[in-house]
C-alpha cells in the first residue's frame, strides 16, 4: 500500500504546527480556511472538473494559538533523537545514557549534553570527555523540535526546509 504524501502546516505567523495528509491540506485550502504557499512539483489532486494543484505547505488564514509545545528529556526520547544508536561505535546492542561532558566534571543533564552510548563505549569513556577518551561523536546532541518527534519528520522535502529554519548540522542528523 503507498503512502499518502503529507503536507506541512503553517500558523497564520509562518510557525510551523503540524503535518497533515494532502487531502486535508487541499480541503483546508478549498474551504478558504488557509492558503497554498508551495505545490508538489508534478503532482495534481483531480477531481471530475478540474485539477488542482497538490498542497506541500500550507499557511492557516487565522492565527491558532497552540500551547507551548516541548520535548521531554528522558530516556527514551534521548534514544529516539540519536536513532537507538550509540554516539560513539554506532552499536544498537546493550544501550545507555552517557553524559558527553560528565557530572563530575560540571556538565549538566541537558539534551546538549546527554548522547545514547553502548555499554562498551561508556565504560571506555569512563569519567572524561570524548577527547581525553580519544573518542569522537558521529553526531554532536541538540535539543530536538517537537514536529521531528512527533510527526517523525527525518528527512524533510525540498519545499518543506525553508519553513522549517533547518540549520546544515541538524540535517545531516
Amino acid at each position: 500500500m503507498q503512502r499518502v504524501p503529507q503536507s506541512l502546516v503553517l500558523n497564520f505567523d509562518y510557525s510551523p504546527i503540524a503535518v497533515c495528509s494532502i487531502y486535508k491540506a487541499f480541503v483546508l485550502v478549498y474551504l478558504g480556511k488557509a492558503e497554498l504557499l508551495e505545490a508538489i512539483p508534478g503532482r495534481k489532486i483531480r477531481t471530475i472538473r478540474k485539477h488542482y494543484p497538490c498542497p506541500s505547505v500550507i499557511r492557516l488564514k487565522h492565527y491558532v494559538q497552540i500551547p507551548y509545545r516541548v520535548v521531554p528529556l528522558n530516556r527514551l526520547n534521548i534514544y529516539k533523537r540519536d536513532g537507538y544508536r550509540c554516539c560513539y561505535c554506532g552499536s544498537t546492542k546493550d544501550l545507555t545514557i552517557d553524559h558527553v561532558i560528565p557530572k563530575s566534571l560540571g556538565g549538566k543533564t541537558t539534551w546538549e549534553n546527554v548522547v545514547t552510548a553502548c555499554k562498551r563505549c561508556n565504560t571506555r569513556k569512563k569519567n572524561r570527555t570524548p577527547e581525553q577518551a580519544g573518542m569522537q561523536l558521529r553526531q554532536k546532541p541538540y535539543k530536538p523540535n517537537f514536529l521531528y518527534f512527533y510527526f517523525d519528520i527525518r528527512s524533510p522535502r525540498k519545499e518543506w526546509r525553508p519553513y522549517l529554519f533547518l540549520t546544515e548540522e541538524k540535517e545531516q542528523v
